[in-house]
């Protein structure tokens, strides 16, 4: 990596900016004393914690607990044993964000970095202000999880990428299989745009009748057709000043795309029987299960309304490419749908098993009906694979598994599967203290840094796992 310009970096903060600090930085150099010292300046100013990694050789830190952002600066380490070195840290640390800074000429190295768990890369040199912008793209990925929950590598460099698309105001075509989530993935965009305040409209074109689909997009006057008995705007002036996404645009009749077509062309929209057209300023992103480059060579969809809105992209992998996602997307709609109950608890060791054996072909769709009807069939408190409905074939060990966590093995062996799921040694501190504590529940609870509410509820929990609760 040539990190050698880095001296010469405008280092001062534009005046107005300021960093989202109180994170901890991790500041790892090789080969260069100093090539990263434009950073360390503006961050330490920042009021953000930084660490320094040895100044030589590549070992894979085997402590990093603290740690929430490295920067990596490394000259002179031929590539393939910088691919090894980065994979290697961000397989073993997934929820730090690496991030190289490359110079503007290893650009192509920079995007092999992030195909191996990079989340963003930094260019040197850099104004202060485009590391602001980066800092501040690392904190919305951090904190996402309002909009598109994700833990692997691939979503969250997913997320960073729609950092730097949402602060343009091309059009942006996002792309995924049926249920990956790509409107929550358009929300997130606007969110975090300069249109985040201005109203946000979602079409979904398949859903739309075609007869109906021109009057909803583009508006009608009072007479233009049979039952228009008033004037009625359509989704592009309700979404004027902010953000239209058009969802299955590969369903959109050949007709109708040439119509678009002009629209987003002219930045005009006429109403259906009116006499003049208004003027638009819309974000429009169009999302799509479909190859419509594919659909373009069989004559479906036209090429030049696909050049016009394929100018950011975006493409949202299916859930069987993300199986890191799976158990924290099962606790967030469990959190959903069960308001209150310790969703981490709820899903047993063989449960968690169950669904990420799963390929999940209706993706984040298919899991979040899966936890809503387990929830709604459970037999008890917890979660058990046979309360998942998943086809067999997907977890064949399943039901074996599931005995290991069923109160009706409390002795020997279900302590040993207790063990294996890390919550024995958990249960016994809950039991210990509430001895010191007299069996005073709520002194107990409190010195165990929970609610009373809360403590019997993990007490339930025990006693369903066949774990003797004191009285």
């Amino acid at each position: 990596m040539n990190t050698t310009s880095q001296a010469r970096v405008h280092a001062d903060v534009p005046i107005g900016d300021e960093l989202p600090g109180g994170r901890t930085v991790l500041l790892m150099e090789h080969g260069i004393e100093g090539s990263l010292s434009a950073v360390r300046q503006q961050l330490s100013n920042q009021g953000y914690e930084l660490l320094s990694s040895p100044p030589a050789g590549l070992p894979v830190p085997s402590e990093l607990g603290g740690v929430d952002i490295v920067f990596v600066a490394l000259e002179g380490v031929e590539a393939a044993v910088l691919y090894r070195w980065i994979e290697r840290l961000a397989n073993r640390w997934p929820r730090i964000a690496v991030v190289p800074v490359v110079g503007y000429d290893d650009q192509e190295q920079a995007a092999r970095l992030l195909e191996l768990g990079c989340v963003d890369y930094l260019l040197s040199p850099f104004s202060g202000h485009q590391l602001i912008q980066l800092m501040r793209r690392l904190d919305h990925v951090e904190h996402a999880d309002e909009f598109f929950v994700s833990r692997s590598h691939a979503g969250r460099r997913l997320l960073a990428m729609a950092q730097r698309v949402a602060m343009a105001r091309a059009p942006i075509l996002i792309t995924g299989e049926t249920g990956t989530g790509k409107e929550m993935m358009a929300r997130y965009i606007h969110r975090f745009s300069a249109m985040d305040g201005s109203p946000f409209v979602a079409v979904n074109c398949a859903a739309i009748p075609e007869a109906m689909l021109e009057s909803i997009l583009f508006g009608h006057e009072r007479g233009a057709f049979t039952g228009a008995v008033t004037a009625q705007p359509g989704k592009f002036e309700q979404a004027n000043g902010g953000t239209l996404l058009l969802d299955e645009i590969g369903e959109l009749s050949l007709p109708l795309q040439a119509k678009l077509l002009r629209v987003l062309q002219e930045q005009r929209v006429e109403r259906l029987g009116a006499q003049r057209d208004l003027a638009l300023d819309v974000r429009v992103i169009a999302a799509t299960n479909r190859d419509l480059w594919q659909e373009v060579e069989q004559g479906r969809f036209r090429a030049d309304l696909l050049f016009r809105l394929d100018v950011l992209s975006l493409h949202v992998a299916p859930l069987r490419e993300r199986t890191e996602d799976v158990i924290a997307l099962a606790e967030r709609f469990i959190e959903k749908y069960a308001p209150g109950e310790p969703a981490a608890e709820l899903l047993t060791p063989s449960a968690r098993a169950a669904l990420l054996a799963h390929d999940w072909p209706g993706n984040v769709r298919e899991l979040e009906n899966t936890l809503q009807r387990a929830l709604v069939l459970r037999n008890g408190l917890f979660i058990q694979p046979r309360d998942l409905r998943l086809p067999m074939s997907a977890n064949p060990c399943a039901e074996a598994k599931e005995q290991d966590v069923l109160p009706s093995m409390p002795g020997e062996q279900g302590k040993a599967a207790l063990r294996a799921s890390g919550k024995w040694a958990e249960y016994q501190h809950v039991i210990e203290t509430i001895r010191q504590c007299g069996g005073h529940k709520s002194k107990a609870a409190e010195r165990l840094g929970m609610t009373p509410r809360a403590l019997r509820y993990r007490l339930n929990a025990m006693r369903e796992q066949g774990v003797q609760v004191p009285v």
